[in-house]
């Protein structure tokens, strides 16, 4: 088996349109095309690809224990998952969004590589990470 590229990463929220503000108005995804699946959620996309799906935490659990699947349960901040990282352009761009949304954000930078960080967390303690390579 060889693995070809990160698929998604799921985020539970009990806040489903806060959720869908940050990823969309703050990050810029687009919204997209998510299946009927049984519960409420959204799938966020960069292009053609849903990075992100998000389900609305009560309708979701409740959904997986009828199906007596694996799910996760209530966690401090992001829990196991660390953060989610993207690959970005336009750093200036990217901290003047982030500094009219209000949220706080941390700035890091790597010089060997070089490389500019910013990393903030989405309404449900998630840290999402933003890469900009050369740009």
């Amino acid at each position: 088996m060889a693995l070809e590229k990160l698929e998604h990463v799921t985020v539970n929220t009990d806040d489903l349109e806060k959720t869908r503000d940050f990823y969309c108005n703050v990050l810029g995804m687009t919204d997209g095309y998510r299946p009927d699946l049984g519960f409420d959620g959204a799938w966020f996309y960069v292009g053609d690809t849903p990075c992100i799906h998000v389900c609305e935490w009560n309708s979701y659990m409740a959904w997986a224990r009828e199906r007596d699947l694996p799910h996760s349960t209530r966690a401090e901040g992001t829990g196991s998952l660390d953060h989610v990282a993207f690959n970005a352009a336009d750093y200036e761009g990217a901290v003047a969004r982030l500094e009219a949304s209000g949220l706080e954000f941390r700035r890091s930078y790597v010089p060997d590589i070089p490389l500019r960080q910013l990393f903030v967390k989405d309404p449900n303690g998630v840290c999402v990470e933003l890469n900009f390579r050369g740009d």
